[in-house]
């Protein structure tokens, strides 16, 4: 939310690693007073700036926060790379986030003309999920996203992810990727959910490396949970925050907030108390496959 905060972390990074690190920012991007700053920070023995730090000219209007891309090369491999990340609106549905969805398959076409051949990763929280058709228009384009399991966001629930938000898009051959993944922090920091919420974000860090790397973490159990751990993939109508109830058919934000105030439930068949949820929309939420045992 401030350049500030970026500073103090590139500090520490530098001070626990002990080495020259770097870091950039685009200016605070937000239609209302809610405004946020995009940031790359990198390890100056490993990948180097190039060239080409810009935040996306939006004549039209179509994002919230207007992505913010920048050109970067591998110091190992010799290997440059265009890396540019957006946080698409959460708004009061997923009807309100698809427009810049679809408005990335034109921004990924702009990032070819300013970075002319060379490779683009496209990261962020997209809030939505990787398989939604809502991303064909990018999909036209070749593009494919490097994390298909798991989830990224933090139930209240320890132990407990919904939705694979996050994500990393690319062009596939075009980079040697060598791992992919999801990172559980709490996990790695033997921190609840509610503290790694409230302290450090309720989203979990995706990645990916290239070439020869690999990521290898010092943790408290020495674990890391990757694409080969099984994430719990579920809403819990007892549980899940309201912002992630709304996934649910027929459940918008009015409603999730009604389910919210009318824990706990029974059972799934009581839903039909709130207004607006007949038995029948009761049984396509049961169908949906969104729901905890």
């Amino acid at each position: 939310m401030n350049e500030a905060a970026l500073e103090h972390v590139e500090q520490e990074v530098e001070a626990i690693t002990g080495e020259s690190w770097s870091s950039m920012a685009s200016h605070a991007l937000g239609r209302s007073t809610y405004r946020e700053h995009y940031a790359f920070l990198w390890r100056d023995s490993a990948v180097e700036y190039d060239s080409g730090a810009v935040v996306f000219i939006d004549h039209r209007d179509m994002f919230a926060r207007e992505p913010y891309s920048a050109k970067f090369r591998s110091l190992r491999s010799g290997q440059a790379f265009a890396a540019a990340t957006v946080h698409i609106t959460y708004g009061r549905s997923i009807g309100d986030r698809l427009p810049e969805i679809e408005a990335l398959a034109d921004y990924w076409q702009w990032l070819d003309e300013v970075y002319p051949d060379t490779p683009r990763l496209l990261l962020g929280d997209f809030n939505l999920r990787p398989e939604h058709p809502g991303w064909e228009p990018l999909r036209e384009l070749g593009v494919i996203p490097a994390i298909n399991q798991g989830a990224t966001t933090l139930g209240l629930t320890d132990g407990r992810y919904a939705n694979l938000y996050d994500n990393i898009w690319k062009i596939h051959g075009r980079l040697d990727v060598a791992e992919r993944g999801i990172v559980r922090f709490p996990e790695l920091f033997g921190i609840g959910h509610e503290r790694a919420r409230d302290v450090v974000s309720d989203h979990a860090p995706v990645y990916l490396t290239l070439g020869s790397a690999t990521l290898e973490l010092t943790t408290f159990d020495g674990s890391l949970h990757d694409l080969t751990e099984a994430s719990v993939l579920c809403i819990d109508i007892n549980a899940t925050e309201a912002e992630l109830l709304t996934d649910l058919p027929h459940v918008g934000p009015a409603r999730a907030e009604a389910i919210e105030e009318g824990r706990p439930w029974q059972s799934l068949e009581d839903l039909s108390r709130i207004r607006g949820i007949s038995p029948g929309r009761v049984d396509e939420i049961q169908a949906s496959g969104l729901l905890c045992d």
